[in-house]
């Protein structure tokens, strides 16, 4: 017969899963609640310390016009930045829409190793197949020569 005071299996595993369900929670909050505010997360004060500095995706001169660039978001997402007319820029999910390959810039085309799709550079349009529908737009601007992530 087990002692009263040692416990059972059953209640070690539920107070486990009980403490594993309160951390998820805990850190789904914190997330949702610093997105929402804007506020920095990963500073140790709060958002009391300034921003880091905002990297550019690419500087619009290492863009050729008419073609596309290959870059990474700042989230580790393939992309690809293109300028249909100068000083105009365009960004693309790089994920092939037929299989999830990284397609490749090529000119004015974007092609796709795996399957051979090819895409519009300056519009995610897909040129010939196998994929099913054209690539995903990321909203981008120009500013001081440099392309930034998101709307101006």
């Amino acid at each position: 017969m087990p002692d009263e005071r040692t416990p059972t299996r059953r209640t070690v595993l539920t107070g486990a899963g009980a403490t594993a369900a309160a951390l998820a929670l805990t850190a789904c909050s914190s997330s949702a609640t610093s997105q929402a505010t804007g506020a920095d997360s990963g500073s140790p004060s709060g958002g009391d310390q300034p921003a880091a500095p905002v990297k550019p995706l690419a500087e619009l001169a290492d863009i050729p016009v008419g073609a596309a660039v290959a870059r990474t978001s700042p989230d580790g997402k393939p992309i690809v930045v293109a300028q249909p007319k100068p000083g105009s820029v365009v960004a693309f999910s790089a994920i092939c829409t037929h299989m999830g390959c990284t397609v490749a810039p090529a000119g004015s085309e974007l092609h796709c190793p795996c399957h051979g799709s090819v895409y519009d550079a300056s519009t995610g349009r897909v040129l010939s197949g196998p994929a099913p529908r054209p690539l995903p737009p990321i909203p981008v601007h120009v500013e001081g020569g440099a392309v930034f992530l998101g709307p101006r």
